[in-house]
């Protein structure tokens, strides 16, 4: 039974997040589907991350099992035209070794948050980046982002209902860019708390716009209280990268 690894690339504007749920338009249903209507095998597909509505994807991995042996080639222009309504196209595709699985096998994930910092509306990033009036400082922001680096208890930046058995997460880097309007939030960790990237984001705003300070990061990483952090960024602006194994 070949193992079918694929990277896959997804808009989520309209998307309800990775994993297949009661509604419908999930990532997870739309792959399951496009695979049975090419091979007519029920399969589980499963992703090295979850993502939430509305969230993006640059390179996101997954696997499944197929009975029958395909050409790679077959499996990517098959996968490719059942996927052409859903804003979701395969990049690549592999047979790898039965051991291998897309979420355990990950060693880290990135992820990048777009924010663009101007007065005028979106047009081009609307539903694809946060739309920030007021001035932001990236370099506090920065300042106040190295406090978060290393390991540490990120309960002030989980959501509540983050089903993970312990708040310790490592966060190995995290690096605030800007390209005129646009700035970018890059971070990298071996796995992420529910929201954590967004709640990160949203008090590191909140640090640029002059609300807080750098050195008040410190202070609301060690509370421990979600209570104690800025807001959650918008889900719109977030991108899964990829995922190193």
């Amino acid at each position: 039974m070949p193992r079918y690894k694929i990277t896959i690339e997804y808009d989520g504007s309209q998307m309800v997040g990775w994993q297949r749920q009661k509604e419908p338009n999930s990532v997870q249903q739309y792959l399951e589907e496009a695979i049975y209507n090419f091979s007519k095998e029920n399969v589980v597909v499963h992703g090295c991350g979850r993502t939430d509505a509305r969230v993006h994807a640059y390179a996101h991995v997954s696997h499944f099992d197929l009975d029958q042996t395909y050409p790679i080639i077959t499996v990517i222009n098959a996968l490719n035209y059942y996927l052409r309504i859903a804003k979701i196209v395969v990049l690549e595709a592999e047979i790898v070794d039965d051991d291998f699985h897309a979420r355990f096998k990950a060693k880290a994930r990135s992820y990048q948050y777009l924010v663009i910092n101007r007065h005028s509306p979106l047009i081009l990033e609307k539903n694809r980046a946060w739309h920030i009036i007021s001035p932001l400082d990236e370099h506090k922001m920065q300042e106040g982002a190295n406090f978060l680096i290393g390991k540490h208890d990120f309960s002030s930046f989980r959501a509540k209902s983050c089903q993970a058995k312990s708040p310790l997460r490592t966060l190995e880097q995290i690096k605030i860019s800007r390209d005129n309007e646009k700035v970018s939030f890059f971070l990298k960790a071996p796995s992420f708390l529910h929201h954590m990237v967004r709640n990160i984001v949203g008090t590191l705003v909140y640090v640029g716009n002059g609300k807080l300070q750098p050195d008040d990061v410190k202070d609301i990483l060690e509370a421990k209280n979600r209570a104690a952090a800025g807001p959650t960024a918008p889900a719109a602006g977030l991108y899964f990268l990829t995922a190193d194994y």
